[in-house]
């Protein structure tokens, strides 16, 4: 199975399912020059949002941690522990902000 990201291009391949460790985020370099953070979590369900931290420009949003609030998912950002909700890509703890989210669906391998 492969995890692939909706981008302007169309559906593009990002890694192996096994290649993500639940809990745990990767990066993706996309087509445009930008990066996404993917992750799937401990229940199996895969999620993909911009890889740059709105507070600080970095690039880090992959090597967050995630959990959940109110049931919602979220990743914490490394560096100033903010927390964005990876099906909305809205920071829990500033309503003005958000990062981009990206369709993510697992495919067959062919």
């Amino acid at each position: 199975m492969t995890v692939e990201l909706q981008v302007a291009e169309g559906w593009l391949t990002v890694c192996e399912l096994s290649s993500l460790v639940p809990g745990r985020g990767v990066a993706a370099l996309l087509p445009d020059g930008s990066q996404a953070a993917v992750f799937v979590d401990r229940a199996g369900r895969t999620y993909a949002i911009g890889n740059q931290d709105p507070f600080t420009g970095a690039q880090v949003l992959s090597r967050g941690l995630l959990g959940a609030a109110a049931g919602r998912p979220f990743v914490a950002s490394p560096l100033l522990k903010q927390r964005f909700d990876l099906e909305s890509g809205r920071c829990l703890d500033d309503e003005e902000v958000a990062v981009r989210t990206y369709p993510v669906r697992t495919a067959a391998t062919s």
